[in-house]
C-alpha cells in the first residue's frame, strides 16, 4: 500500500510539474471524449425518433393471407406456358378468429387487431378522389397505430356511418365536423359523417386515409365477416422478425415485420451505427497518440530525476506503474471534463434547434450506458498510451540518466 502511495504521489507530482504539458492533453482527452457522447447521443435519438414516427403509423408485424398460386388442373408444357395470374382482388384471411385466438397466446404479443382495407372512391358532389379504407375495430387499433395523438379536430370515435379522414382530404372536399361525404367500392355505396379530422404527418396519408369501423369495411369491401390482415404490435420491437418467422411457420399465412418491411431504413441505421463505430476509434486513436507523445516528451525531461530514483531503490515495476498511472489519471480528467462539456452542448442543442412547431427536432438523450463505455475509453486509451513512455523510463540505466 505504501508502494502504491508513493507511485500515485509521484505520478500527480509529473503531472503537475509539466502543467502546460498535462493541460494540452487532458485538453484532447476531454474534446475526444465530448466528440464521442455527443455524436453516438445525437445518433440514437435520431435513430430512436425516426423508429419512433415510423411505429406510430403502422403495425409491428402484419399477417395476410397468403398469395393465390393459379395452377392448371392437368399441367403441360403449353399450359403452363398460357397460365396468367388471377385478376387481382382483395384477399381474406380464412377462418382468422382461430388465428387470432392462437396469437394472442403468445407472450411477447401485446395487442392484435383485425383490420380490413382496400382501395376505394370518395365522393362528395363533383369532386372525387382514390382513397384507401381501412375498417378498423378503434381502440384495439389505436393501441397499435397513435391515431388518438393525431386528432385535430372532432371525437375519436367510429360509431354506425361515422368516419376519421385525414386534413388534406378535409381541405380538398372543404369537409368540417358533422359534414357528410359517400364512399364508393364498386357497386356498392354508402355515406359517412365525418366524427374527427387526423394528421397523420405524411401528406399523402393526411389525403387517401379514410378509417371507418370494421363492420361497415367489411360490407364495402365484400368482405362479410372476413378481414384481409392482423395487426400486431411486440413487446421488444427489435425481435419482431424473429416473431413473424415464428408465426409464418406455425400459421402458414403470409408475415411480415416492420423490420422487413422497412429494410432500405435498417441498412441506414446500420451504416450510421458502423460510422459512429470508425468515429469512436479514430478519436480514441488520436487521444492515444497525443497522450503517449506528450508522456514520451516528459519521460525525456525527467530523464534525471527518473535516474535518481532508480539509483535510491525505486524499481523497474514502480517507474512503469508511475507513468500507467499518469494515463489513467488523464483518461479519468479527462472523461469527467468531456462528459461535462458533451452534456453542455447537447442542452445547446436541445435549446437553440427547434422545428417549425418551437420543439427540439429531435430528443437527445444522455445515455448512461454510453458514458460508462466512454469512460471505460478514456482509461484504457490512457493507459495504453502511458505503455510505451513507462517501459522506456522502467529500462532507464540509473548511471546514464544522471549523467544524461
Amino acid at each position: 500500500m505504501m508502494k502504491l502511495g508513493f507511485e500515485w504521489k509521484l505520478a500527480l507530482r509529473f503531472l503537475g510539474e509539466g502543467r502546460f504539458q498535462s493541460t494540452l492533453i487532458i485538453a484532447g482527452v476531454t474534446l475526444g471524449v465530448a466528440v464521442i457522447v455527443y455524436i453516438t447521443s445525437m445518433l440514437a435519438g435520431l435513430q430512436g425518433n425516426m423508429i419512433r414516427n415510423l411505429l406510430d403509423t403502422q403495425a409491428h408485424i402484419v399477417v395476410r393471407p397468403p398469395d393465390e398460386i393459379v395452377r392448371p388442373q392437368l399441367p403441360s408444357a403449353d399450359t403452363a406456358r398460357a397460365i396468367q395470374p388471377r385478376a387481382q382482388r382483395v384477399l381474406s384471411i380464412d377462418n382468422w378468429q382461430t388465428y387470432l385466438r392462437y396469437i394472442e397466446r403468445v407472450p411477447s404479443i401485446i395487442i392484435t387487431s383485425p383490420l380490413a382495407s382496400g382501395s376505394a372512391l370518395a365522393v362528395r358532389g363533383e369532386a372525387t378522389r382514390g382513397i384507401t379504407l381501412f375498417g378498423v375495430e378503434l381502440e384495439r387499433y389505436a393501441r397499435i397505430v397513435a391515431l388518438r395523438d393525431k386528432l385535430q379536430e372532432g371525437e375519436f370515435r367510429l360509431g354506425a356511418g361515422e368516419a376519421l379522414i385525414g386534413v388534406e382530404l378535409a381541405k380538398d372536399f372543404a369537409l368540417r365536423m358533422g359534414d357528410r361525404f359517400n364512399i364508393t367500392t364498386e357497386a356498392v355505396s354508402e355515406p359517412f359523417l365525418v366524427s374527427g379530422i387526423l394528421d397523420l404527418g405524411n401528406r399523402q396519408a393526411n389525403r387517401t386515409n379514410v378509417y371507418i369501423n370494421l363492420h361497415a369495411g367489411q360490407n364495402l369491401l365484400k368482405l362479410p365477416g372476413g378481414i384481409t390482415s392482423l395487426e400486431l404490435r411486440v413487446g421488444d420491437i427489435y425481435k419482431a422478425e424473429t416473431i413473424a418467422q415464428e408465426l409464418q411457420a406455425g400459421t402458414g399465412l403470409k408475415v411480415e415485420s416492420w423490420m422487413t418491411t422497412n429494410g432500405q431504413l435498417l441498412s441506414t441505421l446500420r451504416g450510421q451505427d458502423v460510422t459512429t463505430i470508425f468515429i469512436r476509434a479514430f478519436v480514441a486513436l488520436i487521444v492515444v497518440l497525443g497522450i503517449a507523445s506528450v508522456l514520451i516528451v516528459s519521460v525525456v525531461q525527467k530523464q534525471k530525476e527518473i535516474g535518481i530514483l532508480r539509483a535510491m531503490g525505486a524499481s523497474r515495476g514502480q517507474m512503469t506503474r508511475v507513468f500507467l498511472m499518469q494515463g489513467a489519471i488523464v483518461g479519468v480528467i479527462g472523461f469527467i471534463l468531456g462528459s461535462v462539456l458533451a452534456y453542455l452542448l447537447i442542452e445547446a442543442f436541445i435549446t437553440f434547434v427547434k422545428g417549425t412547431d418551437g420543439n427540439p427536432i429531435f430528443p437527445i438523450i444522455f445515455l448512461p450506458e454510453t458514458a460508462l463505455s466512454t469512460c471505460l475509453l478514456a482509461i484504457a486509451a490512457g493507459v495504453i498510451a502511458a505503455i510505451a513512455p513507462a517501459r522506456r523510463a522502467a529500462k532507464l540505466d540509473p548511471a546514464q540518466a544522471i549523467r544524461g
